[in-house]
């Protein structure tokens, strides 16, 4: 009885501590998702994000109040292009976003690629939000990933949000280097 029940302790353990990846959008770009975070309905996404923002993919904790959203746009960003790429969605988050504090505005490398990274804190109607956004270029189009909390939940999540952001891992053979 006893070698059953540490049998199954075990087996329990291996399941809980085995993080499988998740893809974006069949590309083999991977991430893991913080532990107990699950992909959010379409009805949910549609609600957190505006319609012409919305990503396609979001997984979060049980009340969605911290997510990590990630998607493919059609914007083309080639690696020689992110400084000015930076520059722009600088200077538009700081004229479209109310409340905006930045923690992190810089050009960060990322398995193998340079993303941008913006860190901020905003305002929201019903709550402030802490936002980590990463942008870079794939096959001709705009990769992001944004992990998002309350800033009542950023503390209890942070880790395992910072976690998952150093997972993301990029097939080697589409690993763009600026020139």
């Amino acid at each position: 009885m006893k070698t059953l029940f540490l049998t199954f302790a075990l087996f329990s353990l291996f399941n809980i501590l085995r993080a499988d990846p998740i893809e974006v959008a069949k590309t083999g770009i991977t991430f893991e998702a913080p532990e107990g975070f699950e992909p959010l309905a379409k009805e949910i996404i549609a609600l957190k994000w505006p319609a012409n923002r919305a990503p396609a993919y979001a997984v979060g904790n049980e009340s969605a109040s911290t997510t990590v959203a990630y998607d493919l746009k059609p914007n083309n960003i080639p690696q020689k292009d992110l400084p000015a790429v930076k520059k722009s969605f600088t200077k538009f988050f700081e004229r479209m976003i109310p409340g905006l504090q930045w923690k992190k505005n810089k050009i960060v490398e990322i398995s193998g690629q340079n993303w941008i990274l913006m860190e901020m804190t905003t305002d929201a109607i019903d709550t402030d939000i802490y936002n980590i956004m990463l942008v870079t270029g794939y096959k001709g189009k705009m990769l992001l990933f944004n992990f998002n909390s309350t800033k009542e939940d950023f503390p209890k999540y942070e880790a395992k949000l910072r976690k998952s952001l150093r997972s993301i891992k990029l097939p080697k053979e589409v690993v763009e280097k600026a020139e």
